[in-house]
């Protein structure tokens, strides 16, 4: 009988454990999130789709996972994909699905390795979560972003409990530093009614 790792995903606390987590559990991945109806990436693909006016410009896929993020985007339009994800295990399995132009194995708790404005747009969907990243990995992507570059995330019921996330969001939108495009609450893995909120912000 296969494990099922879903319902231990929202309960990690550090880095290394998150890590160990996901690289025990990507083989089985991609057919748990969809027995449970996981539709956020395509909420996140379709939403970004809406604000870009050139698709085939290169997109940064923070924490891609095993790349059904990645497969959604390529399925709205986007061309040129780039993933990162610190689950060596996971990458194995992106990689596979012949979505990304390149793949490369980072850590959010360490500063990203990409020049500011290698990407015209970035996404993160799944990623901003307690145990996984911290709201201060928003601003790290903000200022990787080139004005006028866009950012599509998400925050699903638990990082939305924990107000760091939000506050931080609100902080950049009043200060000016992004705008706030698109915010559409709904369903993320309805199978467990866990919901989320699919973001689009433009950097002034």
């Amino acid at each position: 009988m296969t494990k099922k790792m879903l319902q231990n995903a929202y309960g990690l606390d550090s880095g290394e454990a998150t890590r160990g987590f996901y690289n025990e559990w990507a083989a089985t991945y991609d057919d748990e999130v969809a027995e449970n109806g996981y539709i956020t990436p395509d909420r996140c693909a379709t939403a970004l789709a809406s604000f870009v006016s050139d698709p085939t410009e290169p997109l940064l896929d923070v924490g891609c996972g095993t790349g059904i993020s990645g497969a959604a985007l390529r399925g709205h339009g986007f061309t040129t994909l780039d993933g990162c994800d610190f689950s060596a295990e996971m990458l194995k399995l992106a990689t596979d699905k012949g979505v990304y132009r390149k793949l490369h194995n980072t850590d959010l708790e360490a500063p990203f390795p990409f020049e500011q404005g290698a990407y015209a747009n970035i996404a993160a969907i799944g990623v901003l979560n307690p145990g996984h990243a911290p709201a201060s990995t928003f601003d790290e992507i903000v200022a990787l972003l080139n004005p006028g570059g866009h950012f599509v995330f998400s925050l699903n019921d638990h990082a939305m409990a924990d107000k760091s996330y939000e506050t931080r969001i609100m902080e950049h939108v009043d200060t000016g530093s992004v705008s706030l495009l698109f915010s559409e609450y709904g369903d993320h893995l309805p199978k467990i009614d866990l919901k989320s909120n699919v973001y689009v912000v433009r950097k002034a």
